[in-house]
């Protein structure tokens, strides 16, 4: 599984790109066979608390790729909500597989 980290604006520190790293290599337990993921960060104008926006794209096999995108405090905040929303769309994913 390949990841892409793209910081919008601004240059992610190696601290925040290992964060995301580990956080999205956690979803290949949920489904096996994801090919790529996308990870675009940016900081939302103007200058507010929920200002840190994580938007993940999980590139999948014979179905539609998948996609979350969370505003948070923090850009590792935003990840963590974005994840777990995958995370629910993977395994709901793979009910629908099972079904079938």
């Amino acid at each position: 599984m390949e990841i892409r980290i793209q910081a919008i604006h601004f240059d992610a520190s190696e601290k925040l790109e290992k964060f995301i790293q580990k956080k999205v290599a956690k979803l290949e337990q949920y489904y096996d066979g994801i090919i790529a993921v996308e990870v675009s960060l940016k900081v939302v104008k103007p200058e507010t608390a929920q200002n840190k926006e994580a938007g993940i794209k999980v590139l999948v096999p014979r179905n539609e790729d998948m996609f979350s995108c969370k505003v948070a405090d923090t850009f590792e905040e935003a990840v963590d909500m974005a994840v777990e929303a995958l995370v629910k769309q993977l395994l709901k994913t793979k009910e629908k597989m099972r079904e079938k």
